[in-house]
């Protein structure tokens, strides 16, 4: 089965002033792009792998490109245009997913207030998550390095932190 790039549910210019067409059309077009690519090329030879070593070495590939595959297709749905471009970006409508932030954060502040923190604490590239503790029952913030998925809760809101999802608009300046 191939991967592939999945559109995004709205404009590359639909985030501005946030995100600004550039930052959207490289991140998409380049690094999404070449997540897909190397998890088909890396499952490719995967298949064609005869021995349990070759297969073994060709899991760092597949974690980390279909990681990356993973995260950036959650992130594309996680964003939604500001209400001027349109969309309802900065809303969190009452229901469910805002009484678990008040019940286990305080509230949406408090809940930005840690996101930011711990996202911000990143060394290097990673990714920010909110994800539901199936267990425990309830919503934690955690984050993962490079392009690891989240594999210990259920992923709700993504954020990532590597250098090319801000770097043309914001510099090296990771918490704005």
């Amino acid at each position: 089965m191939a991967y592939t790039l999945p559109p995004l549910p709205y404009a590359y210019n639909a985030l501005e002033p946030y995100i600004c067409e550039e930052i959207m059309v490289l991140h998409h077009t380049k690094h999404h792009q070449a997540y897909v690519n190397g998890l088909n090329a890396a499952e490719q030879t995967d298949m064609a792998a005869k021995t349990p070593q070759e297969k073994i070495r060709l899991q760092a590939a597949i974690k980390f490109n279909g990681g990356g595959h993973i995260n950036h297709s959650l992130f594309w749905l996680n964003m939604s245009p500001p209400p001027r471009n349109g969309g309802k970006g900065g809303e969190l409508p009452e229901g469910p997913l805002k009484q678990l932030i008040d019940r286990d954060f305080g509230s949406v502040e408090n809940l930005i207030k840690e996101m930011n923190a711990d996202t911000a604490a990143i060394q290097g590239s990673g990714w920010g998550w909110l994800g539901y503790n199936k267990n425990a029952k309830r919503l934690e913030i955690a984050t993962t390095p490079n392009q690891d998925p989240l594999l210990n809760l259920v992923p709700l809101i993504g954020i990532d932190v590597w250098e090319h999802a801000f770097y043309i608009q914001y510099k090296n300046v990771k918490p704005d």
